[in-house]
């Protein structure tokens, strides 16, 4: 599919004097860009945000970011809601027991995924990759056959298949987030149909919601509880054939 071609704009604030103070902010922390590693060693699941709001241009580079993931035959199944009205973000908070990082994140992404997406015209998939050079004339006619039928041979398990792309591209949200110096949270515990009420989908039964996650400037430090050595959990070939790094 196409980049986001439409600006993402927010609310800089009440005063003039805030929108000065927000831009200051914004542009300090941007000048830290983390290389992927170090924002994956840094990166921790922030519960608590502050009100600043994410400049525009800065909010325009994480989603770029976030539509650069890799997805099956390239379909982007995913579909990103970017909740920023106050309202909404209530509604969010409610159908996820009254969580409060969506009421205090300035943004928050949550992570839908279609099944249906390969039903859809597929025409700007194909195009865009004979434009760019990616794919030839020989390779949209192989995915024109190809890609019913993986899918239709996909059964039930298309659902997964659609969640497991829109996890990727959240994976990538956290880790551009983490590099544009945001802090994110992964959050689990909300009501699926309430979710989808939310943002407008209620009568898509077969949307599912793979992820929320809130996006803005961490208002507290967490530090790394460290993880387990490779052999608990990482093995070579088979379980029980522990991986010794």
């Amino acid at each position: 599919m196409t980049q986001v071609d439409q600006s993402l704009s927010v609310d800089s604030g009440n005063s003039q004097a805030s929108a000065v103070h927000s831009t200051a902010a914004d542009v300090s922390r941007q000048d830290a860009v983390l290389d992927v590693q170090t924002a994956i060693l840094k990166r921790r699941s922030i519960k608590s945000f502050e009100s600043t709001p994410i400049a525009p241009e800065i909010l325009r580079r994480l989603v770029e970011l976030t539509v650069a993931a890799p997805s099956s035959y390239n379909l982007q199944d995913w579909r990103i809601i970017i909740i920023q009205d106050d309202i909404q973000k209530q509604a969010l908070s409610d159908a996820a027991y009254g969580q409060q990082q969506v009421l205090q994140a300035p943004a928050t992404f949550v992570f839908a995924a279609d099944p249906n997406a390969w039903k859809q015209d597929l025409t700007p998939i194909y195009q865009q990759g004979i434009a760019t050079g990616a794919w030839t004339a020989e390779t949209v006619e192989y995915f024109k056959l190809a890609i019913p039928r993986f899918q239709m041979g996909l059964g039930d398990k298309g659902r997964e298949y659609a969640i497991k792309d829109a996890m990727i591209a959240a994976t990538h949200l956290v880790l551009a987030a983490e590099g544009l110096g945001l802090s994110t949270c992964f959050m689990n515990g909300w009501e699926e149909d309430k979710i989808k009420a939310a943002i407008g989908a209620e009568n898509d039964p077969d949307l599912a919601i793979a992820v929320i996650i809130p996006v803005g400037y961490a208002s507290e430090v967490r530090g790394n509880p460290g993880r387990l050595p490779f052999a608990y959990n990482v093995f070579v070939d088979k379980f029980g054939s522990s991986y010794k790094g």
